[in-house]
């Protein structure tokens, strides 16, 4: 931060709600006068040129300071003063366009009156362009003497040459993406830019002159390389960042140099593209201008940033730091009214302003303080009051506010207590005699008017549901509908869950808002064991095994598992065994002398789903018994190898599936280029042999075919290894939480940690 400010010259703020970029400032001596003029386009089209003359230091600006404002109703992007007519070396002025390249004549009438000169600008040729502009550049291109050429780059990379009244040629830039600064170096007859890829390039213009046409690019490669060379770079040197402008010095008592402003340091480059020095800044620039110092060998630069600061360098070294009243974009040194080195600078909004060095000092002066006793009691109230607050504020909750429920509209489930008499499972992939269904009955209440109201029921994979999604009529007030529904086991491996989910979304119409503000009810069900597995016999021997610790006698199976026990059967009061719709069977033994009940199964994934209704079943019975004190816990070992063997397999699947994507890819880029090859053939007028392109493209094409089957058995495989692997997840989970005692909140962070997948993708 500098104690002083710039001093204000003379300034004005240009039109109403008008933007100002980099390019569109110009001090020149345009008029052909002798004395240089400040040259301002917007990107509303406005086009002004001032010349200040203020009475005194500070003035605002006069009427007669405004020698010319003209709309030319296309945005301006950037104005430059040159030698651009042939036929005379007067100045000119060059406008460009979006769409558009104008050069005028600037002249003034002496006038007769006070009212002083008039000027006019006339138009003395223009090119229309074909690609939308970015920037442009000019100079004496190839040598020449007496004039300046033009050279404009577009927005898709192409470099526009323009020799005074004619289009001379257009090449495009290699390794294109975004354009950057331009600028063109007399010394060395080459264009510098600094490319997308953070590197500063420089191209001769002869390569570009004698390279390969740029109009052509839509012609063959064969073409493209027999009509001209290749363009090739220069130079190029890599600066790690992207540049705001290019300037090129060429001072009688300087050395020669190149100046490049990137977004966090200045460098200094000589004309091959080595290093000179550079500068890190600590701060974001915004514009720059380097201009002739008073030592000889160096160079000073005025660097403006984002703070509202100017500094001044002299090579590296910081010289002076002068605030300004604004950011500006674009910054030059002029001679106005035999005052040598005025600043001119022009912010975003319009703000232009003449200002030079001084020692207008900026200085805060803090305000007196009235002194008073100071009451101590009351501010220990205070205190205390606010501490409270703090403490209320900090208390654990959670990372969401608890929305309050809305209870205007009801949606329930009902699930019937036995399966359908006819089952409804359609397009069921189990390999069972009869895949049984359960009826769901969903009703929705609402006590308001309610609009768009819309039904989905989601149940986990492998299940399925007869129908999932049902949309309503605007419901009226004490209304409801009722929908039916089956579920049932679709693909032939057994879920992970046996949970359901309703979620209805509607509309709710207000005074304010007749559209309706969004509002989402849902509700779970729990569907019966008896729909994927039916009682069998139990196993004398399995190879996974969990026993469960309970802090009660172990109860009938008689009584916990009515639906699956056979009353007749003595010996199902402590063992009862179940046999998945898929095949695999799940073994229950209660202990006759501990508190214990086994699970034993042989596949690990089969033990979750029993082991799961099992503990539910045992809390629902001793709450039914008012015995508040049930525990369950488990001290064996976790199943951890067999767990690890479940994500190996997963695993392996999910590279497989990737590895055949990548092989069917390549075989159908192999089968669209045999395609091509076949239809060139076959449009020629002397079709040629085909040299068994057909048998190769049959053979692509039963390759294709294989790997697709392939691909969607290992898909198939892929979901049933998915499926395992989550019920084995729940299964661990479950048992850890046994045996470390975790609470409710516990295991939930654990769910959320290892259960992240709702379905396998490639996407997550």
């Amino acid at each position: 931060m500098s104690l002083f400010k710039a001093r204000d010259w003379w300034s004005t703020t240009l039109g109403e709600k008008e933007e100002f970029d980099q390019g569109c400032l110009c001090v020149a001596d345009v008029d052909n006068s002798g004395q240089d003029k400040i040259i301002v386009g917007s990107c509303m089209g406005y086009l002004r040129i001032f010349h200040p003359h203020p009475v005194k230091p500070g003035d605002g600006v006069q009427a007669e300071d405004l020698l010319l404002e003209v709309h030319l109703r296309e945005p301006i992007l950037q104005v430059e003063v040159g030698k651009f007519v042939s036929g005379t070396e007067g100045l000119h002025l060059a406008v460009l366009h979006c769409r558009k390249l104008c050069v005028y004549a600037v002249s003034g009438t002496v006038g007769n009156v006070e009212h002083g000169n008039q000027y006019q600008i006339k138009l003395m040729y223009e090119h229309y362009l074909q690609r939308t502009a970015c920037n442009m550049t000019y100079g004496p291109f190839g040598g020449v003497k007496g004039r300046d050429l033009v050279c404009i780059q577009s927005i898709d990379g192409m470099l526009m040459l323009f020799e005074q009244e004619s289009y001379a040629f257009g090449r495009f830039l290699p390794g294109f993406l975004l354009p950057g600064p331009l600028t063109y170096n007399s010394r060395t007859d080459s264009f510098l830019t600094v490319s997308s890829c953070q590197q500063v390039e420089s191209y001769k213009y002869q390569v570009l002159a004698f390279a390969t046409d740029a109009d052509g690019r839509q012609e063959t490669v064969e073409q493209k390389l027999s009509s001209g060379k290749k363009l090739v770079v220069d130079w190029v040197l890599n600066i790690g960042e992207q540049a705001l402008d290019i300037c090129i010095v060429s001072f009688n008592q300087a050395v020669p140099s190149v100046f490049v402003l990137g977004e966090r340091n200045l460098f200094c480059l000589k004309d091959n593209g080595q290093i000179r020095f550079m500068k890190k800044l600590d701060y974001n620039p915004s514009c720059f201008i380097p201009y002739c110092s008073v030592k000889e060998g160096t160079i000073n630069t005025l660097v403006g940033n984002h703070s509202n600061m100017l500094n001044i360098y002299q090579d590296v070294t910081l010289k002076w730091a002068t605030q300004l009243p604004h950011v500006p974009v674009s910054v030059k040194v002029a001679n106005l009214q035999n005052l040598k080195g005025v600043i001119v600078t022009l912010s975003e909004n319009g703000h232009l302003q003449c200002s030079y060095l001084g020692t207008d000092p900026s200085l805060f002066q803090a305000p007196r303080v009235d002194s008073k006793e100071v009451n101590y009691e009351e501010y220990n109230a205070e205190m205390k009051k606010l501490q409270k607050i703090i403490r209320e504020a900090t208390k654990t909750q959670d990372i969401l506010p608890q929305s309050q429920k809305w209870r205007d509209l009801v949606v329930t489930a009902e699930v019937s207590p036995d399966l359908d008499a006819e089952s409804q499972a359609i397009d069921s992939e189990v390999n069972a005699e009869v895949v049984p269904s359960v009826t769901v009955k969903v009703t929705v209440q609402s006590k308001v008017t309610v609009q768009k109201l819309n039904l989905v029921v989601c149940v986990q994979a492998p299940l399925a549901v007869t129908c999932d999604q049902f949309i309503f009529d605007d419901l009226e007030p004490a209304s409801s509908e009722t929908v039916v529904l089956s579920v049932f086991l679709k693909e032939n491996c057994p879920p992970s869950g046996l949970e359901g989910n309703c979620v209805v979304s509607c509309n709710t119409p207000t005074e304010l808002n007749p559209e309706g503000i969004p509002k989402v009810v849902q509700c779970k069900f729990k569907l019966p064991l008896r729909l994927i597995c039916f009682p069998a016999q139990p196993s004398k021997s399995a190879d996974h095994k969990i026993t469960i610790d309970t802090n009660k006698p172990p109860i009938s199976f008689l009584t916990i598992f009515p639906d699956f026990a056979d009353p007749s059967e003595d010996d199902q009061t402590n063992v009862l065994g179940f046999q998945f719709l898929t095949g695999s069977k799940v073994t229950l033994l209660a202990s006759k002398t501990s508190q214990r009940y086994r699970i034993q199964s042989d596949q690990l994934e089969d033990l979750w789903l029993i082991t799961k209704e099992l503990m539910l079943r045992l809390e629902e019975h001793f709450k039914k018994q008012n015995s508040k004190d049930f525990a369950c816990t488990f001290s064996g070992s976790i199943p951890l190898q067999e767990y690890f063997e479940l994500i190996d397999r997963h695993f392996e699947l999910r590279l497989n599936a990737e590895k055949f994507r990548e092989l069917l890819s390549e075989r159908a880029v192999q089968f669209r280029v045999i395609e091509r090859r076949l239809l060139t053939r076959f449009k020629d007028k002397a079709p040629a042999p085909l040299q068994h392109l057909d048998t190769l493209l049959e053979g692509t094409f039963r390759e294709v075919i294989a790997l697709a089957d392939a691909a969607e058995e290992n898909q198939a495989n892929m979901f049933q290894a998915f499926t395992k692997l989550k019920s084995a997840t729940h299964l661990v989970i479950m048992l850890v939480s046994l045996w470390q005692k975790l609470n409710a909140d516990q295991v939930a962070i654990m769910e959320a940690t290892l259960l992240l997948l709702a379905e396998d993708t490639q996407e997550l």
